[in-house]
């Protein structure tokens, strides 16, 4: 008798051992993933976190680039972001003295030049926000008032803060005509079109800054082909008034 219980003791024991083992190496098999997919998880973000490290790196080489070369002594924060709630609370005044580079713009620069035009753009508005009564506001309200005139302002000053930082400021070109959209018009906007924007742009560039144009780095850049080619009218307008000594604007379309 004590020998059959022993015997089914021992089936019960090794019964219970032998449902029990598959189901601990599950749950092993089960954490070894979660920890795998962590580590991953970990990596992932690490590399991320270089990635932005590097990139805010190069935003701030350029930025501070510029500030140098043109004297500008009035503070002013760069933040490279890729989402749209940067790390540092943004400035919602009309001119920002902190100036947002979001990730996004990098789908339209290619080289340092055009990372530079969209920073002095900021740059010349950032500054002009110092300027006046009341800790710039009156600048600020007068931009506010007339966006067509400060935005032609802002496009000659980034030209001038991009040569004197030794960049090309046909990078400006190209970037304008890649990033911003030919309205319809723009008699109700307030913005100009980019086809005078550029032309603008481009006759600043001629009268001021020719050399860029004599050694044209751009020459075989598409983009810049593509401006050229579809700024024939207004380059035509241009040497009109080049060759008729007159002062007067043309009316670039």
């Amino acid at each position: 008798m004590k020998k059959i219980l022993l015997i089914l003791a021992i089936l019960v024991f090794g019964c219970a051992y032998a449902t029990e083992e598959p189901v601990n190496e599950q749950t092993d098999e089960i954490t070894v993933e979660k920890e795998e997919q962590q580590l991953r998880s970990d990596t992932k973000r690490e590399e991320q976190i270089v990635k932005e490290q590097s990139l805010q790196a190069r935003v701030n080489a350029i930025g501070y680039r510029i500030l140098n070369a043109n004297k500008i002594d009035k503070p002013i924060v760069f933040t490279y972001t890729v989402d749209n709630k940067p790390l540092l609370p943004v400035d919602t005044s009309v001119t920002k003295r902190q100036i947002i580079f979001y990730d996004a713009y990098f789908k339209y620069t290619e080289n340092d030049d055009e990372i530079a035009a969209i920073l002095a753009r900021e740059i010349s508005k950032a500054v002009r926000s110092y300027d006046g009564a009341w800790g710039g506001w009156i600048s600020g309200a007068q931009i506010k008032m007339a966006p067509k005139k400060y935005e032609i302002f802002a496009d000659k000053r980034a030209v001038d803060y991009m040569v004197y930082a030794g960049y090309n400021p046909l990078g400006l070109i190209t970037l304008i005509h890649k990033a911003y959209p030919q309205k319809r018009y723009d008699t109700i906007s307030y913005t100009n079109l980019t086809s005078r924007r550029l032309a603008i742009i481009y006759e600043y560039i001629f009268v001021k800054y020719p050399q860029f144009l004599v050694n044209n780095e751009y020459i075989n850049n598409e983009a810049y082909q593509n401006f050229l080619l579809s700024s024939v009218n207004n380059r035509l307008k241009l040497k009109h008034k080049l060759e008729s000594g007159t002062t007067e604007s043309p009316r670039y379309e």
